[in-house]
């Protein structure tokens, strides 16, 4: 609609500044022509945008104007209400300029809008972390995120799996990262990502530091995820599943059987799945029970024999 895209070309340059007409027509994919047509309407209903020439012109607002969020529709109020996450702000220290914000984004809607808006808070509640996860304790959070918002280094001692299990780091933050309920920074040299909660002391430094101009932290997320679990997923088992334990597969095993699986004719489904390591496959078959039959590697399937065989002994006198 016009009407919301003249909205839109006031508020990005109202944020970014100075802007040409094919910039903005990039932005709200739409032809420059558009864009002349609708500036020649924003000067028409009396807005000072200004239109420079020149190789660095481009239209720009009067210093110092605004624009009231009274054009938002009701769908994007409802979603300004729902990207306000209460859990990870306060856990960033900003549990206080979140409300603040909400209540001025309140105040400038239209009652209809703020009545639905009102809603948003009232029927939807978001609570990532997984059933059986404990809540991690980040002593360290807002000190982080201080020190990434600052670019500023750090130097931490961080808790890690292998020895030696405390270990000196000197990190340059490029971002935080909530994953699942849980808090990781991704931070130089590497860069690398570490846990949150698994820094037991932290000095912030001086030194100040920049992210390269090439690095996306959504982009290194997504990368980062597929690399882990490569490395998780470095074993296979070869398996028969009932139509039942097809069910009751979850995770990159129910994806490997569902993308690879080969049905056989008494209707079991015979596949290649990723498993973590012998404990790991071992625990999960142990509980598919007898819908899951194990056929390579032959270790996992004679630990399996010997554990049925002691559950066997153990049981046997139950009646």
């Amino acid at each position: 609609m016009k009407s919301s895209r003249l909205l839109s070309i006031l508020l990005l340059l109202q944020t970014r500044g100075r802007m040409t007409a094919a910039q903005l027509a990039a932005e709200l994919e739409v032809s420059v022509r558009t864009v002349y047509r609708d500036v020649e309407a924003l000067h028409a209903a009396g807005v000072p945008l200004y239109g420079d020439a020149g190789h660095a012109g481009g239209y720009r607002l009067l210093a110092g104007y605004r624009t009231r969020l009274t054009g938002l529709s009701a769908a994007e109020a409802e979603a300004l209400f729902l990207t306000g996450l209460p859990g990870p702000a306060a856990a960033l220290g900003l549990g206080a300029a979140l409300a603040s914000a909400r209540l001025k984004l309140r105040a400038v809607l239209p009652p209809e809008l703020r009545a639905q808006a009102d809603r948003i808070g009232d029927r939807f509640h978001l609570d990532a972390p997984g059933w059986y996860a404990p809540d991690d304790d980040v002593p360290f959070l807002p000190a982080v995120a201080d020190a990434v918002w600052r670019g500023r280094a750090l130097d931490v001692r961080y808790r890690r799996w292998k020895e030696p299990a405390e270990v000196d780091r000197r990190l340059e933050p490029y971002g935080l990262v909530l994953k699942a309920g849980r808090w990781y920074v991704v931070a130089a040299p590497g860069p690398r990502t570490y846990r949150v909660d698994q820094i037991i002391g932290l000095t912030l430094l001086e030194d100040e530091f920049e992210v390269p101009g090439d690095f996306g932290l959504a982009a290194y997320w997504q990368t980062y995820q597929r690399d882990f679990h490569a490395w998780l997923h470095r074993g296979e088992v070869l398996v028969r599943l009932s139509p039942r334990g097809v069910t009751r597969l979850t995770g990159a095993a129910a994806r490997a059987v569902a993308e690879s699986g080969t049905p056989e004719p008494d209707g079991w489904t015979r596949a290649r799945v990723p498993v973590e390591s012998p404990d790991d496959a071992h625990a999960r078959f142990l509980a598919l029970g007898a819908d899951a039959e194990v056929l390579e590697p032959r270790e996992l399937r004679a630990r399996l024999a010997r554990t049925a065989r002691t559950l066997a002994e153990r049981y046997g006198d139950a009646g």
